[in-house]
């Protein structure tokens, strides 16, 4: 006779913590690329005698990469898709001279021009997505026609020449929360946005908790939730303290109220979204995507025309914080996206990446960027390191996920079961679609 024992989860202490954002089955994967940039920070903040956190660098730090974080956020959704796009520098300079000429020499509206300067990125972004969801050419080739082809037009439209923009216009890439109400010694506008995101931080946890209840979902122990809610919190308050204290007439930057709307709206699409899953089911494994149903030469061609359009409001808020428009704008910010996305724990094959994980690559690529510019080290230099962290962060991706478990990065962002079940296809139709379907939806084998 033998007794069969329970099969029974363990539980408490680090394995219970490492549920705090989802997991539960190894606590030290979940800390990766977070982990690291919470060190780098701090490093940088020893070598530099407590500058990094001074409230003056970190409202640098957002206006210098807000741009790149925005051109990050297009590029994840790209290369989850299983693309890249090369082009994406070139067309935020594109835009940034049309948009630049258009309120100097044509005497439109900032306004009107920020509107002018979106649909001109929607144009290029059909015209590339064309080429690849229809034609068929990869999308590497078309982005590096791209690249080339915007460069030349920004030359040629700028007579290679630096054009100034109006005042209203900076405001959106140089302006920061208004003061309003009693001297309190901060920025009030500031300090209000810091509470509210902390409310909000609390009120998501406690709704993700009834949730669970209600569908019999295994949930983290109450003190977990508890102690992300204060971490959490913790860190939203300190950081809104640093922000509101600096110096009379600056605080959060706009960029930053701007890049912080795009990730809500681009975390909730690609995760609780049809097309969102559509695009993790593409990139996963395109056959299983078109057996399923999928319009995957209309997820390829939106995929590459939203891209575009990021990369318009990307050149447009480089623009407004540089006050002009040039012929070096763009130079080099494909490269920075793509190394942000990679980073954050995306997939070289495609399938797999989050927002949230191409945030943090990007904020890891500007904190390091910040702070060895602190140590006076050299531009040459400066490359090379870049080029060791992301070599060395995708490399012990890659090494975490050939020993059969998770990716390190993924797991922390929920590229887990989550993003595995997205691959496959979430929300597929129960039938086979019909022929009609499935040529409508076809993938060229050259993509």
């Amino acid at each position: 006779m033998t007794t069969q024992i329970p099969d029974t989860k363990k539980s408490g202490g680090l394995r219970d913590l490492g549920k705090m954002f989802g997991g539960g089955q190894s606590t030290g994967r979940q800390f990766g690329i977070l982990g690291a940039l919470v060190v780098i920070i701090i490093l940088f903040e020893i070598l530099t005698g407590g500058t990094t956190l001074e409230p003056v660098n970190l409202i640098n730090l957002v206006n210098q990469n807000a741009y790149v974080l925005i051109l990050a956020i297009g590029m994840v959704m790209v290369i989850i898709a299983g693309h890249i796009d090369l082009s994406v520098g070139s067309v935020a300079a594109l835009v940034g001279i049309i948009v630049a000429k258009a309120m100097t020499d044509w005497n439109l509206p900032w306004p009107f021009a920020i509107v002018l300067g979106l649909l001109v990125g929607v144009a290029i972004g059909a015209w590339q997505g064309w080429w690849v969801a229809y034609v068929g050419v990869p999308a590497f080739i078309v982005t590096l026609a791209g690249m080339l082809i915007f460069r030349g037009l920004n030359q040629l439209i700028g007579n290679a020449n630096t054009i100034p923009v109006p005042d209203g216009f900076t405001f959106i890439g140089g302006g920061y929360l208004p003061e309003w109400g009693p001297n309190t010694g901060f920025n009030n506008s500031t300090l209000l946005l810091g509470l509210i995101i902390a409310v909000v931080i609390a009120l998501l946890e406690v709704r993700t908790r009834r949730n669970q209840t209600k569908m019999g979902s295994e949930k983290a122990p109450l003190w977990v939730s508890v102690f992300k809610v204060v971490v959490l919190d913790a860190v939203v308050l300190y950081a809104t303290f640093l922000f509101a204290s600096g110096r009379v007439g600056t605080s959060f930057p706009v960029s930053g109220i701007i890049l912080g709307i795009l990730i809500i709206v681009y975390s909730f699409v690609t995760r609780s979204t049809i097309f969102g899953r559509h695009i993790y089911a593409v990139g996963g494994n395109w056959h299983a995507a078109e057996l399923s149903g999928v319009k995957i030469k209309r997820v390829n061609f939106f995929v590459m025309m939203n891209m575009s359009v990021l990369a318009a409001l990307a050149g447009m808020v480089a623009v407004a914080r540089s006050v002009s428009s040039g012929p070096q704008d763009g130079l080099g910010w494909e490269l920075d996206a793509i190394a942000a996305v990679f980073i954050g724990g995306a997939a070289v094959s495609g399938g797999i990446g989050t927002v949230a994980g191409s945030i943090v690559g990007g904020l890891v690529i500007a904190v390091l960027n910040n702070g060895l510019q602190l140590l006076g080290v050299t531009s040459d230099k400066v490359q090379i390191i870049k080029g060791l962290v992301l070599l060395i962060a995708v490399g012990i991706d890659v090494y975490s996920k050939r020993r059969g478990g998770p990716s390190l990065i993924g797991r922390m962002f929920g590229g887990g079961k989550t993003q595995e079940a997205n691959a496959a296809g979430a929300d597929q139709p129960a039938v086979v679609p019909t022929a009609d379907e499935a040529e409508d939806s076809s993938r060229s084998l050259t993509s």
